[in-house]
C-alpha cells in the first residue's frame, strides 16, 4: 500500500523548509534499486483534492511509496532533488513554475520517471517531446493508473539493467586496460648497473646464464645482473622465443646462427654474436621444436 515513512515525512518537511539534504537521500538514484523494490514516488499537483484522489488510487497498488507532496512547481523541484524519486506524477499547470518548467531544471542525472497528470489534453504532444513516460488525462481511474504504474516498473527495470550492463562493460574495460599494462610492463626489466637505471627490453636478450644466486643477462656486449632464480626467469621470457637448453642457460632463439651436433646427441649453440653455448641433451627436444617454430 502506498505510505509515507517517517524518514519521508521528514523529507516533506524538507520540502517546505529547507534544509541541507542527508547523505542518503543525497547519495540515492533510481538505479540504486533493486528490480522489486518499492517505486518510490512523487505527488505534484496544485489541487488539494486532487492529490488525495491520487494518493488513495495508489494504496492500491503494491509496492508504491509517496515521498512527497508538493503544490507548486518550486516545492516539486526541490522535493525531486532532496528525496530522488523513481517517478514524479506532475500537474502542469501549477503556480510559480509549471511542470514543464520544473523539468527544464533538472539535469538528465535527477530527472526520475515522469507521468503527467493533467485536465487539460492539448498539453500531451509536448508532455511527450518532454519524455514525459505517460500522460493521465483527469479523470483518469484505478485502471488507467495501474497501467500507468506497471510502465514505470518496466522501464525503471530496463534503465537499472542498461546501467548494470554499463558498468560490467567498463569494469572489463578497466580490467583489459590493467591487463595489457601489465603485459607491457612484463616486457621489461628495470635493472640499477654501475649507478645507472638500465630498463631492458626482454625481447633485446641473447642469452640467460645462472650466476649463484643471481642471472646473467647478456644483451650484445653488455651484461647486467639480477637477483632472481633461472626458473624465474624462464617463466618471465616468452616461450614463444626463448627456450631453456641447459640447466644453467636460456637462449633467444631468434639469435641462434647454427647448432652444431656433437657426441652424445648434444649441440653446439652458435649465436650471431658467435658466442658457443652447450644444449645438453635433455634440453634439445624444446630446442628442436623451438626452432622447427620459428622457421
Amino acid at each position: 500500500m502506498a505510505t509515507i515513512s517517517a524518514q519521508a515525512r521528514l523529507s516533506v518537511a524538507d520540502v517546505f523548509y529547507p534544509s541541507p539534504m542527508t547523505p542518503d537521500l543525497a547519495a540515492w538514484t533510481p538505479q540504486n534499486q533493486p528490480t522489486d523494490a518499492v517505486v518510490r514516488t512523487i505527488i505534484a499537483d496544485d489541487e488539494r483534492l486532487a492529490r488525495e484522489k491520487l494518493r488513495l488510487l495508489l494504496d492500491s497498488e503494491s509496492k508504491v511509496e509517496v515521498v512527497a507532496e508538493c503544490d507548486d512547481g518550486a516545492q516539486t523541484l526541490s522535493a525531486v532533488r532532496t528525496c530522488r524519486p523513481d517517478l514524479l506524477l506532475l500537474d502542469i499547470e501549477m503556480p510559480g513554475l509549471d511542470g514543464f518548467q520544473v523539468l527544464s531544471e533538472l539535469s538528465p542525472r535527477e530527472m526520475p520517471v515522469v507521468v503527467f497528470t493533467s485536465a487539460y489534453d492539448q498539453y500531451a504532444i509536448r508532455a511527450f517531446e518532454a519524455h514525459a513516460l505517460d500522460y493521465l488525462l483527469k479523470p483518469f481511474d484505478q485502471a488507467r493508473l495501474h497501467q500507468a504504474i506497471e510502465r514505470v516498473r518496466s522501464e525503471l527495470h530496463k534503465s537499472q539493467s542498461g546501467a548494470i550492463t554499463h558498468r560490467i562493460l567498463d569494469l572489463l574495460s578497466r580490467v583489459e586496460s590493467e591487463r595489457l599494462i601489465a603485459s607491457e610492463q612484463e616486457k621489461r626489466l628495470v635493472i640499477k648497473a654501475r649507478g645507472r637505471v638500465v630498463f631492458l627490453d626482454l625481447d633485446e636478450i641473447d642469452w640467460v646464464e645462472a650466476a649463484a644466486n643471481y642471472v646473467r643477462l647478456n644483451v650484445g656486449k653488455e651484461s647486467y645482473l639480477l637477483r632472481e632464480t633461472i626458473s624465474r626467469t624462464s617463466e618471465r621470457l616468452n616461450p614463444d622465443h626463448f627456450v631453456r637448453i641447459h640447466r644453467s642457460a636460456i637462449v633467444n632463439a631468434r639469435k641462434i646462427k647454427e647448432l652444431i651436433p656433437v657426441n652424445s646427441g648434444e649441440y653446439v649453440v652458435v649465436l650471431k654474436s658467435g658466442k658457443e653455448l652447450s644444449c645438453s641433451r635433455g634440453y634439445r627436444l624444446a630446442l628442436q621444436h623451438l626452432i622447427e617454430k620459428n622457421s
